[in-house]
């Protein structure tokens, strides 16, 4: 089975931009490995000013590299200089100079909305066919910087394809070369492991997201289908769960918007530990976001995601089970009377702890009915496989 391994890099908007790319360009080097590089300098819509037509003055033989193509049917390409299949450089390299020269400028003398740098050489596998929203699965090194409203975005990123088989224990580490140039990324934050699927075929292949959001397709679609399905029956039967043995009876969404106010709940992860590190849970997370992780002893992996409040004081709850190629997703109400699959108002501390404990109730009854079924439809999963680590 190939699995495709993404690995996300601490990235620093304090380092400059050219400085990265340096960086990663001296670990091909001192690894011996040739990387060709990929490139995409992009206009923002609508344009107010051109960073094009700034290095076109300074760089005029790139012009064969500018379009305005769309990447994706119904959607409008801005304008950038790209040896994307798109223009007419289509696959042709440039000058690393000229690139360095570029990239030195960004943001201040050419400040692009969009910037992708994309190193590649056969030893990261080969470069899967992927829509325009997953370059993240490109096999190499990825460099991104974007303009936001918070400033400049910035991420490292690298995809690398290893071969295991469903009874290995670990993965394969990576041979001399690669670890070489992966150590010049940098600290590791998370790597994710993405199975992937071994005959594609002509028609469509059912999708699995992967932590993280990213869509790639099943590398098992049948126990997909089934686990989907299994999902479906117990979404319906959410309502009537979580009417039972709760241990607080919540208020209705529409009554906490009413008197829940300016309330804040305070830190939240102690009340997460007191209900769930007994269950076995590890908790991870800060303000806004908190993600609850288990291991079955089927391999699989189980998972509460918790949004506290990256945009509001408002909850929402989804559970996961997660094997290789499937995916099984619930939204979890706090109350029955809450609007299915939307967000809850957290209200005060002690509003929190009961919500908390009502969400500790519902897991422990997936986990003895949810759970058991979707292993008896989708088996073991290998004991090497880690959604996100």
């Amino acid at each position: 089975m190939r699995v495709a391994l993404l690995t996300s890099f601490a990235a620093s908007r304090k380092e400059p931009l050219v400085a990265m790319m340096d960086r990663v360009h001296k670990g091909f080097a001192d690894a011996g490995l040739e990387a060709f590089i990929r490139f995409n300098f992009g206009d923002g819509l609508p344009v107010t000013f051109s960073s094009v037509d700034r290095v076109l003055k300074r760089h005029p033989e790139l012009a064969r590299f500018v379009t305005e193509a769309a990447p994706m049917p119904g959607i409008q390409g801005a304008r950038r200089i790209s040896n994307g299949p798109l223009s007419l450089g289509g696959g042709e390299a440039v000058p690393y100079a000229t690139l360095q020269a570029i990239a030195a400028g960004v943001p201040r003398s050419f400040p692009f909305h969009s910037v992708a740098i994309h190193f590649h050489s056969p030893e990261f596998g080969e470069v899967m066919p992927i829509p325009a929203f997953a370059v993240g699965m490109m096999a190499g090194v990825l460099i991104t910087d974007s303009w936001w409203v918070n400033g400049r975005n910035r991420s490292l990123s690298a995809c690398m394809t290893v071969e295991a088989e469903p009874g290995d224990k670990k993965l394969p580490s990576p041979p001399g070369p690669l670890a070489t140039v992966l150590a010049a990324c940098g600290k590791a934050k998370k790597t994710i492991q993405a199975p992937l699927a071994e005959n594609l075929g002509t028609g469509p292949v059912p999708a699995v997201r992967l932590p993280g959001g990213m869509a790639i397709p099943s590398a098992n679609p049948e126990v997909l289908h089934a686990v989907k399905a299994i999902s479906v029956k117990y979404r319906d039967a959410m309502p009537e769960v979580a009417r039972a043995r709760l241990p607080h009876d919540l208020p209705s969404t529409a009554e906490m918007l009413q008197t829940a106010g300016r309330a804040r709940a305070g830190p939240k992860k102690p009340a997460l530990e007191r209900v769930f590190k007994p269950m076995g849970y590890s908790i991870r997370g800060g303000t806004g976001s908190f993600s609850l992780r288990k291991r079955t002893a089927a391999n699989l992996t189980l998972e509460l995601d918790l949004d506290v409040g990256t945009w509001s004081h408002h909850l929402t709850a989804i559970f996961h089970v997660r094997g290789v190629g499937f995916k099984g997703t619930l939204y979890l109400p706090p109350t029955a009377k809450a609007i299915p699959m939307g967000q809850y108002p957290i209200g005060d501390a002690e509003q929190w702890r009961k919500i908390t404990e009502n969400l500790g109730v519902l897991v422990a009854k997936l986990e003895r009915t949810f759970v058991p079924e979707v292993e008896a439809a989708a088996g073991p999963s290998p004991e090497w496989y880690q959604p996100e680590s």
